[in-house]
């Protein structure tokens, strides 16, 4: 106040007083005296004080009693312009604080006066105040005068007094709280103790108060007396008051002054005990009243509603809750509660205006809606406030959409109903402008179901600028303008979203930016020390898990009302800005719930937003789904409020910029987009982009609509994965206006910016980003299936860009990412599995090439996982999957081979992996890749894939598609194995460096190490599978890879098996060569012998491959050759191994089998290869030995025993004589020994197989048909040939048991016929006499046979007669071809008449045997000339056996197949018994030949008088030449038998003469009997045995009778015959009369006479002793026939008839006496 103490002013305020005083005595002076003098005396009074006082306004004050009186005194004058002036001289010194305290109570009661005779109102409420105002002086009763004064010039009839008067009212109660307020700051510093006043039931009780504060006190305590139209207890004298001026001062006190009441207990407690119940009970008509019931029904008028209470008591309970919600929990939980319950549908209209306003007022308060959580919605059993008003809020939204059903009336009550007046009616109209466009301009608004309500301008984002709730001056209800409720309860969701969302989103940032607080932020707004609901937090150590609680709490009870208003008014939204309000509200909800790990929340809001994008109603089952849950059936029942989710209307009026193809399975019609569904994607987009890390699960939302909108713009997949604008053919359905076609390029940027910044997001982000668009793929994938429709790729495109951004830490997404593309590559779309193909194999090319730190060099794990989906696509069956696989291999091999290492194995595999049925062109591409790797990678790779390589080229030479490629993985093949053995050094010292490491890991582990061919070491190891791939070639079905490979594989293993260690061999010979002969066999023996047509296209098949039988016996004999060939090559290395003999006898095995296996063309080669391991050369001694040890020096008996075996049943008489042969021997050179002995043991299982073959392949079959099997001549040719060599091993141990096998051997195989088709070319014309190659062996044999024994020790020659015996069954032959089984042959000396006959249809020919038997012949008396006098031979009775045999010729004679043939016996014969007699002669005594004798007489007899008849083309000297031979025999007779007679049986001579008996007179031929033909006698032949049987008849060596009686006995039985001859001959001549005789009787009567001359010679050349008298008769009782025969007429019987009489002269002796030799 320094103006009123400045001097100046103090010297102002004196002349101004003294004026006034003077100006009242001037007034007064007429009719108030005594206040004229009052007034003078006034003057005095002031004089003095100025003239004394230093401090003068002090001493006026002092004084200031009676200083006033005057003027007081004419203010009761009551005249106007005096109580005027006086009023304006009060008001000068109160102005200048110079009233005392009396003085003041006396101004009151002056002005109380005043107020009661109605004076000068406005001069009264002036001076009041300005007293009031100006000093403190005025306390307690005068207080409460003045202030009464005040409240009842407020009644007056006067409006302006009224009204002045009610603004000094409430500056008064404002001074009296501020004076309160001035003394509360005055007496701060001085801690009072507080006297604790235990309930405080007294009102009264206000002593512990100082002076001010006991008057505010009383003041507030009375006007809530009022306001509840109770008396006052300090306020005395009052006469009306109004509550809604009551309610207007309560709420300005509480808003102006809440320290007050914060600060003091007692004012406390008034709020709590007066105001709080006061509200309450003044609420009630509003809570109770429902509009549409009946008005006058209420009991009294004043429960109605009224608009002016009502507002006040709302603005009230505003401040109340603002101010002191700490103090007054519990109320502020009811007035919230009666807050949502105005809302309600049923309240008047205005009612709920004011109410959303007082609700926006606290919505923008975000720190008291988070007392409010804390406080009732954290707590047990309370109510849930804040989740109530937000509810409460959507159901007012909602309800001002829902047009009231006609059954209520409207309300009388104003114009409460009026909401929808204009509603439905004005609907119509605006929406019909939407759309016209052009100048009509179009009003924001909402629109749903024909409910169109518009927006509002009302206030400034973040601050809540009432109204209603200000219209203080209006008693009546306002009418609300349409839209106002809806726009101020959209704001009130803006602001509340706002606000809670800044607020947490701040906590939350400073939470994390100083992770451990120690600050306390305070969280009530009210900053007092009675922090009590807060204490608990103050005490919790982590401050961060309480806010967090509260957070999730605040989130947890606004999320659901929030969105179901939310999405409501989105879609209702016509306005762009509101449209984009609504978004931002959802976006940064939804973003929040995704700070605060909210799962089902953070999922609604993003759901909200991802149905606003897309067109309505529009199938998508993600949002269906994952909100089934949280709405159920589209409602939550919230605290018993049940808010519905409307579902979008469809026909919302919005402009149309696109219209596409919707996704899904079946064909649907098209969908629309709208303007608002591209801003809600756009808002989409920017949720993905700014909030990706904390979507988690609901990228697959985000995801699923995006790629719907997408596939509804028709944006297509492009490289990288990046989405264009599809071209226009892509959809003829998609429609896109050019409004959004500027916006897709935009889009389609945001699209791939929102994936490249996956970069920034924490790997667990990336995860659900990753997650989610797998299992959005996977729903692209159901849908693609089972229709070639275009599938929707977006999934699929946008994992390759996320792959492709985050390279820098592929690993941890690598797996689910790579996992699900190559599901996608399986898909049956062939669409979708190119783009998964293509997404899969960018991903690792880029991630081979990608500069990874550390390099991928240096961290090999990493780049075996990036090539392992590449692995993974060979399970996948697709063609074209397997193509984009191959062609990536082939640009990683081009990009990155020299680099691959370790990740070798996985890049083979792949080309491995590739399937026969593939189709060509995949294994070409597959192939073209190995062929890149083996001619460029082979030396960067690491050594132990080199085994996969040849793994994966064996496997393309097994695939059957391409022949050449086959035949050219066989040439890679034989490539590698160059390169193993140029490298071969490094190679194996690599291998084995690995090895060891390998072993030493398995020994770690415990477990044993596995790999093929394993004690073998490694580099062998690699050659052995390179071999076994091979062999596996060599079993392939086509012939030509079987030969390529057999070829390639005996060429390495000869080329290269010096590489091999010694004892890699055995692995060689057992597991390859032997396995790969068995597979062979078995093929072969399986094969099948259909005939193959020609060889597809136009090549011809030779006869001999066109079948697969065939086929396969090249391939047998090829692999037979090439083992037998290594045998032989390799036979040094071989030996030494332990079991070389059983390998031996493996391989004999395999030889016989293949020697008896039914084709020619592999028989004969398996004999080849026999031929081939048995010119084996003996195994070296020591000295020329290889440096490998022998591999055993076994005890002998262990070698021997392999001989127990089946297959060498060898009788152990050899083995006796070895063991004692060793036994020779010293100690010292057991090696040799063994050798010798193994030697010996190969040898005879080699001839045991050989026996086996032969006596296998020539048995004849039991059966004959068609197929019958016969060997083949050559077959048998060779099988024979082997012998001698063979012979010449075994030749020590040779029986007789063998020699029996051989024989059988020789004879079956000399037996076997030749097919028709062949015998043009074995066979050599009939009139050559060859001998077959077959033929010329088995005498070969038998030769070498003989030649053995000859110089063999003796026990060997008791063989001499078995081998007579053999060539004499060949002998035979030339007369009984062999039969073979029961085959029918034809036999070639048919052929002699008729060749043709050689063509004729039968199956099989016999050989010519007579060349063969003819040597055999030859042989036997050659090799009979050499031992005629062996004991064996002697023994066996060989030259029987000669005789035997040859009497069979000999008695076929001409019936003989060839002439030759008993021409040759004949011969033969008389070699042999000129050799053979004298021995049989020197054994006679023995009776060793006494059954040769019977034996040579019948083959004399059967030769000399054949039954053959000599063929009709014989010449008369071929006749004569064999009557020659005839004489030679007989001859033979007189010169070796007859002699000798004493030493030969006398049957024998016997049987000799009746012989040349019956020659001398019966040898004439039978068969001459066409008389043309000249006759032949055997005249030379009969004379010869004539001479013979005459000379040894007659001869005087006779020495027993017997022998004399068989003379005698000769010639009567010839002389009787010639008898009958002559006798026959007379009667034929008799009777035929004229005719000639036939030519042989006449040849035969010839004979007759002349052997009658013949004898006659002979009996006289006898001595007359020898001839006994009968004979004479008989002779000369010849003689009477002789004479008849004189008639005859031939000239020749004449002239022998002449011969024979003559010597009939000397019988011409006269009759002699009775007596003849002294016998009668």
């Amino acid at each position: 106040m320094s103006c009123t103490n400045s001097p100046e002013a103090v010297k102002k305020l004196l002349e101004n007083m003294q004026s006034d005083l003077r100006a009242l005595s001037l007034e007064c002076k007429k009719k108030f005296p005594p206040v004229k003098e009052a007034a003078e005396s006034g003057i005095i009074k002031v004089k003095t004080i100025a003239a004394r006082s230093t401090e003068i306004l002090t001493a006026l004050k002092e004084n200031s009693s009676e200083v006033v009186q005057p003027f007081l005194m004419g203010c009761g004058t009551k005249e106007p312009k005096i109580t005027q002036l006086c009023l304006a001289a009060i008001q000068r010194l109160m102005s200048h604080e110079v009233v005392s305290e009396t003085a003041a109570g006396n101004i009151i009661n002056m002005l109380w006066q005043l107020m009661e005779n109605s004076l000068e109102e406005l001069k009264l409420l002036q001076t009041v105040l300005v007293l009031l105002t100006t000093n403190t002086v005025v306390h307690d009763e005068a207080l409460s005068k003045a202030i009464v004064l005040c409240f009842r010039l407020h009644f007056t009839k006067d409006n302006i007094t009224n009204n002045t008067a009610a603004a000094t009212v409430r500056q008064v109660v404002t001074v009296v709280f501020e004076r309160m307020v001035a003394e509360d700051e005055r007496h701060k510093d001085v801690v009072e103790q507080p006297v604790l006043v235990q309930g405080n039931s007294n009102r009264r009780s206000v002593s512990t108060l100082k002076p001010c504060a006991k008057d505010a006190y009383m003041l507030f305590q009375d006007l809530c007396q009022l306001v509840n139209a109770d008396a006052p207890y300090w306020l005395v004298g009052m006469t009306e008051m109004t509550r809604t001026f009551g309610l207007e001062l309560l709420e300005s006190v509480l808003n102006d002054f809440p320290q007050v009441f914060l600060q003091h207990q007692e004012f406390s407690f008034l709020l709590k005990e007066r105001v709080c119940p006061l509200v309450i009970k003044l609420f009630s008509p509003n809570i109770k009243f429902r509009q549409g019931s009946c008005t006058s029904s209420s009991p009294a008028p004043v429960e109605k509603p009224y608009f002016p209470i009502c507002m006040r008591l709302l603005r009230v309970v505003s401040v109340l809750i603002k101010q002191f919600y700490s103090l007054l929990v519990t109320e502020c939980e009811i007035f919230l509660s009666l807050l949502v319950k105005f809302l309600d549908a049923d309240k008047p209209q205005w009612l709920r205006a004011v109410a959303v306003e007082s609700i926006h007022r606290l919505c923008v308060q975000p720190q008291l809606l988070r007392s409010f959580c804390q406080s009732y919605d954290m707590k047990q059993h309370s109510t849930k406030v804040f989740r109530d008003i937000v509810n409460a809020l959507g159901s007012f939204i909602q309800s001002l959409f829902l047009v009231p059903t006609t059954g209520i009336p409207s309300t009388t009550t104003n114009q409460a109903g009026n909401n929808n007046s204009g509603g439905p009616t004005s609907a119509p109209a605006n929406s019909g402008m939407l759309g016209l466009g052009g100048g009509v301009t179009v009003l924001p608004a909402f629109e749903y179901r024909g409910t169109w309500i518009p927006i509002l301008t009302i206030t400034v984002q973040g601050s809540a600028k009432a109204t209603y709730l200000e219209m203080l001056d209006k008693v009546e209800p306002p009418t609300i303008p349409e839209g106002y409720a809806m726009s101020v309860a959209f704001h009130c969701l803006l602001d509340l979203v706002r606000g809670i969302t800044t607020m947490i989103e701040g906590e939350l940032g400073q939470v994390e930016t100083e992770s451990q607080t120690t600050t306390e932020t305070a969280s009530s707004p009210a900053q007092s020390s009675e922090q009590q609901d807060f204490q608990s937090v103050s005490d919790q150590t982590d401050k961060e898990t309480v806010s967090r609680a509260v957070w999730e709490e605040m989130v947890n009870a606004c999320w659901c009302g929030l969105l179901a208003a939310l999405s409501l008014l989105l879609d209702a939204s016509t306005d762009e800005a509101a449209t984009e309000n609504i978004l931002k509200a959802e976006l940064t909800m939804a973003a929040l719930c995704g700070r605060l790990g909210l799962v089902t929340s953070r999922d609604a809001f993003i759901t909200a937003i991802c149905k606003g994008s897309l067109p309505p109603h529009y199938a998508l089952t993600v949002l269906n789904t994952t909100t089934a849950a949280t709405f159920s059936s589209k409602s939550y029942s919230i605290q018993g409020q049940n808010v519905q989710m409307i579902s979008p209307s469809s026909e919302s009026h919005q402009q149309v910029v696109a219209v596409g193809q919707p996704l899904a399975v079946q064909p649907q019609g098209t969908v629309m987009l709208t303007s608002k569904n591209i801003q809600c994607m756009r808002t989409l987009l920017n949720l993905a982009h700014c909030h990706g890390a904390v979507l988690g699960t609901s990228w697959q939302l985000v995801l699923a609509t995006l790629q719907h909108l997408v596939w509804i713009l028709g944006l297509k997949p492009g490289s990288g994965g990046a989405l264009k604008p599809g071209r226009a053919v892509e959809g003829p359905s998609t429609v896109l206006t050019t409004a959004v076609m500027t916006d897709l390029p935009v889009i389609s940027n945001i699209l791939s910016r929102l994936f490249e910044s996956s970069q920034y997001l924490d790997d667990v982000s990336l995860h659900h980003l990753i997650n989610a668009l797998c299992s959005l793929s996977l729903e692209a994938m159901d849908m693609a299936y089972g229709n070639n429709k275009e599938p929707s790729l977006f999934a699929v495109a946008k994992l390759l860009e996320t792959g492709l951004v985050n390279m820098h830490r592929i690993e941890i997404l690598w797996r689910p990412l790579t996992g699900h593309l190559l599901e996608v590559c399986q898909h049956p779309n062939s669409r979708m599995r190119e783009w998964g193909a293509e997404a899969l194999t960018s991903l690792i090319k880029a991630g081979l090439t990608f500069n990874h730190d550390p390099p991928l060099s240096q961290n090999q794990r990493l780049q075996l996982l990036l090539l392992n989906p590449l692995k993974e696509l060979s399970n996948i069956i697709h063609p074209d999957i397997r193509l984009k696989q191959l062609e990536c291999v082939l640009q990683i091999l081009q990009s990155q081979g020299d680099s691959l290492g370790p990740g070798w194995p996985l890049v083979l595999g792949v080309m491995g992996a590739i399937r026969n049925d593939q189709g060509e062109s995949l294994i070409r591409t597959a192939f073209q890749c190995l062929q890149l790797v083996v001619t460029d990678f082979l030396p960067t790779m690491p050594c132990t894939c080199l085994q996969i390589v040849v793994d994966v080229a064996g496997s393309f030479g097994l695939h059957n598609q391409e022949l050449n490629i086959s035949l050219t993985s066989i040439g890679l093949l034989w490539n590698i194995s160059d390169y193993f053995f140029q490298r071969g050094e490094t190679i194996e010292k690599e291998l084995n460096r690995e090895e060891a490491a390998q072993q030493k890991q398995a020994e770690e582990k415990g477990v044993v190490l596995n790999r093929p061919f394993h004690p073998a070491p490694p580099f062998d190891c690699l050659w052995l599978c390179l071999y076994a791939k091979l062999g596996e070639l060599c079993v392939d079905p086509r012939p030509a890879v079987r030969k390529s490979a057999g070829q390639t594989l005996f060429s390495t293993i000869g080329a290269h098996g010096t590489l091999l260690q010694h004892s890699t061999w055995h692995t060689v010979i057992w597991k390859v060569l032997f396995h790969l002969l068995d597979r062979v066999r078995e093929a072969s023996t399986t094969a099948d012998k259909e005939k193959i047509e020609s060889g597809g296209g136009n090549i011809l098949i030779h006869h001999s491959r066109d079948t697969a039988e065939k086929q396969w016996a090249e391939t047998w004999v090829l692999t037979l050759a090439g083992v037998a060939r290594i045998f032989n090559t390799r036979r040094y290395l071989l030996q030494p191994l332990g079991d070389f003999p059983k390998a031996w006898d493996v391989l004999l095995d395999h030889i016989q089998s293949a020697a008896l296996s039914k084709n020619n063309e592999v028989s004969l080669a398996a004999l080849k290869s026999f031929q081939e391991i048995l010119q084996i050369v003996s195994p070296m001694r020591d000295s020329d030995k290889p440096e490998t040890p022998p591999a055993v020096n076994v005890p002998v008996p262990v070698l021997i025993g392999p001989m127990s075996t089946p297959g060498l049943s060898r009788p152990f008489i050899r083995t006796d004589s070895i063991g004692e042969r060793l036994a020779r021997y010293p100690g010292s050179e057991p090696s040799i020994i063994t050798d010798e002995i193994e030697d010996l043991n190969l040898w005879w299982a080699a001839w045991n197989t050989w026996y086996r073959i032969g006596s296998e392949s020539t048995k004849p079959p039991l059966t004959c048909d068609k197929l019958t099997f016969i060997p083949s001549q050559p077959f048998l040719t060779a099988l024979i040939q082997i012998f001698p060599a063979l012979y010449q091993h075994i030749k020590t141990g040779f029986s007789m048991d063998d020699l029996q096998k051989l024989g059988i051997i020789l004879h079956s195989a000399v037996s076997v016929p030749i097919s028709s088709d062949a015998s043009p070319f074995i066979l050599p014309s009939y009139t050559e006499a060859v001998l077959t190659s077959l033929q010329e062996a088995v005498l070969t044999a038998l030769d070498v046979l003989q030649k053995a024994i000859c110089i063999g020790p003796e026990n060997m020659q008791i063989m001499y007669p078995a081998i007579f015996d053999q060539l004499l069954a060949f002998v035979e032959f030339s007369c009984k071809p062999p039969q073979y089984g029961q085959l029918e042959t034809k036999h070639i000396a048919n052929a002699k008449y008729n060749q043709i006959q050689l063509f004729a249809p039968a199956e099989w020919v016999a050989l010519n045997y007579v060349p063969f038997a003819e040597r055999s012949l030859e042989v036997v008396v050659d090799l009979y000339q050499k031992t005629a006098c062996h004991k064996a031979v002697v023994n066996e009775k060989v030259l029987q056996n000669v005789i035997k045999t040859l009497r069979i010729p000999l008695s076929l004679k001409y019936a003989c197949p060839s002439e030759t043939t008993w021409k040759l016996a004949v011969s033969s014969l008389l070699k042999v018994l000129s050799i053979g007699l004298p021995v049989a002669r020197q054994h006679a005594s023995s009776g060793k030949f006494d059954s040769m004798w019977p034996e040579l007489a019948s083959t004399f007899e059967d030769f000399l008088f054949t039954k053959s008849i000599p063929p009709d083309n014989l010449s008369i000297q071929e006749f004569q030449r064999n009557e020659s031979i005839d004489v030679e025999v007989v001859q033979l007779i007189s010169t070796e038998i007859l002699p000798y007679a004493n030493f030969i049986p006398k049957d024998f001579v016997g049987q000799i003469m009746t012989m040349l008996n019956k020659g001398s007179i019966h040898s004439q031929s039978s068969s001459f009997t066409e008389a043309e033909i000249d006759i032949r006698m055997r005249e030379e032949f009969s004379k010869m045995c004539f001479e013979t049987l005459l000379q040894f008849s007659f001869s005087n060596k006779v020495t027993t009778p017997q022998e004399g009686y068989i003379s005698r006995m000769a010639l009567s039985v010839l002389l009787k015959r010639s008898q009958d001859v002559l006798h026959r001959y007379i009667e034929d001549e008799r009777l035929s009369g004229k005719c000639p005789l036939p030519r042989q009787q006449v040849t035969e009567i010839i004979f007759v006479l002349k052997a009658v001359s013949t004898l006659i010679d002979s009996l006289k050349k006898t001595q007359p002793e020898n001839v006994d008298g009968n004979t004479w008769a008989q002779v000369i009782a010849l003689y009477p026939t002789l004479v008849e025969c004189i008639t005859c007429s031939s000239p020749e019987i004449c002239s022998a008839l002449k011969e024979a009489l003559v010597p009939f002269k000397d019988f011409m002796h006269p009759p002699a006496s009775k007596v003849q030799n002294g016998e009668s």
